[in-house]
């Protein structure tokens, strides 16, 4: 947790990436709730607006600042590796192929590749911590999305079409891809039982899924598929309070976790001159910043940004991984498949430790202590990329939050800039004469991250 004076104040919004989950945060800061309640509220509303990206059985991370005291607070509830019962060994996982830019990569999904999930609780800690407004109030909005479903937008139709292989696994093909046929943008998603179980957890808490009736379910379903999650892993998954990170951007402060990518690292790193190279040098200079040497995976992705009338911001990042089509049986939950996220392995995984991520919720705060922008993007190792241009977009180049989100992307990999449509031609005539490879994509395409934002630019998804 880390403090500022604060000043000032930008306009309330809610920032997601479905018009429905948008609306869910919305009907809550109407009704009075705090940017908390909206985030919580519209994280509930994912779990049945944009399912092929996250849910109730995955993880996530919360970034909150207090407007009155200047505090910024992270939150990790991202998922922790099962095990600690020590009763049951893990059996093999399910290898899928998905296509990511037009190349076959391998995941696993399975009850092997199934990590405690964090969404629960960590959405109980937000409201418990910062929120006004009774618990089941933030599950309303989602529970009726659940009971009559939602129209899928173009975007995530072509999501679900990349990862079929994993979403439409098993119990998945029921619901993405009923009569045989994948949904497509404007067909409704639905998902029989979610509304029960959302009505529950509104009615239990989030011991629902920890200690509740649905642990048990939970276990015996996991174990079932060849998973190795416990009663013990359940009962002892807690909340976590992650040191904040910052780093200056000319005249504002970015405060955020330290993930994977070390965004807030990358942001130090730049120079402070910046704002005043022509843009082809900038953007040599962006590229070697932003240089991944990670493999490239898909990462499915949601995240919401909430600021309410008061300056408050609350900004949630949450994911499934590809969903491990391990379904919660009648209850329209897919659990997560982060331990067949070959990226997110790290030597020092064992039974109870938290897994590692690329998610990055961060806060901007100006020169006197004020909200700038509440900003989280989906995209993997993309994040830090997008992230870092809409920033600079709005806070170096002055653009709008929509034209700052919605302008082209390059993300770098080894020694190849990927570019989206539209990026402009000084800049990748430069980066290619400073020697480095340039390989155009022919359409917009989710590989470049997914950015929600609220700041002094407006409020803005990603396209």
């Amino acid at each position: 947790m880390e403090t500022s004076p604060r000043t000032g104040r930008i306009a309330a919004g809610v920032a997601a990436s479905h018009p429905a989950t948008a609306a869910a945060g919305l009907r809550i800061l109407r009704a009075g709730g705090t940017a908390a309640d909206a985030a919580v509220a519209a994280v509930f509303a994912t779990c049945a607006t944009e399912t092929v990206y996250t849910g109730l059985g995955g993880g996530g991370f919360a970034t909150y600042f207090d407007a009155a005291s200047g505090e910024v607070t992270c939150l990790d509830f991202f998922v922790s590796v099962p095990g600690t019962d020590g009763d049951r060994s893990p059996g093999p996982m399910v290898a899928v192929d998905v296509f990511f830019g037009g190349v076959p990569q391998i995941y696993s999904i399975g009850g092997a590749s199934v990590a405690v999930p964090g969404v629960p609780a960590g959405c109980g800690e937000v409201h418990r911590r910062w929120g006004r407004l009774p618990w089941e109030s933030l599950l309303a909005p989602a529970y009726e999305l659940a009971v009559t479903g939602v129209e899928m937008p173009a975007a995530h139709a072509r999501t679900l079409a990349a990862c079929a292989t994993a979403l439409a696994h098993g119990d998945g093909a029921a619901i993405y891809a009923p009569g045989g046929q994948l949904l497509r943008g404007g067909d409704r998603l639905f998902h029989p039982g979610l509304a029960a179980a959302l009505e529950a957890l509104a009615a239990d808490g989030p011991a629902l899924f920890y200690t509740g009736a649905y642990a048990a379910l939970m276990v015996d379903t996991v174990r079932a598929a060849g998973g190795a999650l416990g009663p013990r892993d359940l009962a002892a998954y807690r909340v976590l309070e992650t040191p904040v990170d910052h780093a200056a951007l000319g005249s504002y402060r970015v405060r955020a976790r330290h993930d994977l990518n070390r965004t807030v690292d990358t942001i130090a790193a730049l120079p402070s001159s910046l704002g005043c190279l022509p843009r082809p040098e900038r953007a040599v200079t962006l590229a070697a910043a932003l240089r991944d040497r990670g493999r490239q995976k898909i990462g499915d992705t949601t995240n919401v940004s909430v600021v309410d009338a008061e300056g408050n911001a609350c900004v949630i990042t949450t994911t499934l991984g590809l969903g491990a089509a391990v379904w919660l049986p009648g209850l329209g939950i897919n659990l997560n498949s982060m331990l067949g996220e070959g990226e997110l392995i790290t030597a020092d995984l064992a039974p109870g430790r938290r897994m590692s991520s690329n998610m990055c919720p961060l806060v901007v705060i100006d020169s006197s202590g004020a909200l700038a922008v509440a900003i989280g993007s989906a995209g993997a190792s993309r994040i830090r990329t997008a992230l870092i241009d809409t920033l600079i977009g709005v806070l170096v180049d002055g653009l709008d939050m929509p034209a700052a989100i919605a302008r082209p992307r390059f993300h770098v990999v080894d020694d190849t800039v990927h570019a989206e449509p539209g990026c402009r031609r000084d800049e990748l005539e430069a980066l290619a004469e400073a020697g480095w490879l340039v390989h155009e994509w022919a359409e917009i395409n989710h590989y470049f991250g997914g950015v929600t934002a609220v700041g002094v630019g407006g409020a803005a998804g990603d396209p």
